[in-house]
């Protein structure tokens, strides 16, 4: 005599709870993976020679900075995103490394800036953003902790003349720009030198220095 059950006597299936299945289909990342390549003359100013996914960068005095700063992970595949710097052309970023069809140009965002930039965390791997004069005192703290939990980076222009407060894990500042190429008033601009000091929290908070090329000589 065959067995049978009938489908009342059979055990219901039991799903995971929700963060189980989230932690099992969550990619791996390698302890590599988890640094974005800079340019060797600007490893030295952030721990571990690189972008470290998930950390909030500060950047003040210079946008060749920044995009020197951004330019290796562009290189090397990484999505990147500039909000709220209507003053940034494709070509001046294309002519220090950065591949523009992996960036993404956000001039005006508008009073929703913030939106702006926390969506585009979600989805891409280095974030600029210029931060304006005012807004809400917990945005760069939620934007800070979006970064986080999405393994981008966050790297913030600060607004003249003081603004948002921003806790960086790296606040990078240019010090002094000098340019190499004229000569007497005349002669072809052929490199940008900046001397740039980086402080920062935790294993950034030793003080670190470093001459900086962000304009090749041609």
């Amino acid at each position: 005599m065959a067995l049978t059950e009938t489908p009342s006597t059979l055990p219901a299936p039991t799903a995971p709870p929700l963060a189980a299945v989230g932690e099992l289909v969550r990619p791996i990342a390698w302890a590599g993976e988890r640094t974005l390549p800079v340019r060797s003359s600007v490893q030295g100013l952030f721990p571990g020679n690189g972008l470290r996914r998930g950390s909030t960068v500060l950047v003040a005095g210079s946008m060749s900075l920044v995009l020197a700063s951004m330019a290796a992970a562009s290189a090397e595949g990484s999505w990147c995103a500039v909000v709220g710097i209507p003053t940034l052309g494709a070509p001046a970023a294309a002519g220090i490394g950065i591949d523009l069809s992996r960036l993404v140009l956000v001039p005006d965002p508008g009073p929703q800036w913030a939106v702006v930039v926390a969506g585009l965390l979600d989805a891409l791997d280095v974030v600029v953003v210029r931060s304006p004069g005012s807004a809400r005192a917990d945005v760069p703290r939620r934007l800070a902790a979006r970064a986080r939990e999405r393994g981008a980076v966050l790297v913030v222009v600060p607004a003249a003349g003081g603004g948002l407060h921003w806790q960086a894990d790296v606040h990078l500042r240019c010090e002094s720009i000098h340019w190499d190429g004229l000569a007497q008033g005349c002669g072809r601009l052929r490199s940008q030198r900046l001397q740039v000091t980086a402080t920062g929290r935790g294993a950034a908070s030793r003080p670190r220095s470093a001459s900086v090329a962000t304009v090749a000589t041609s």
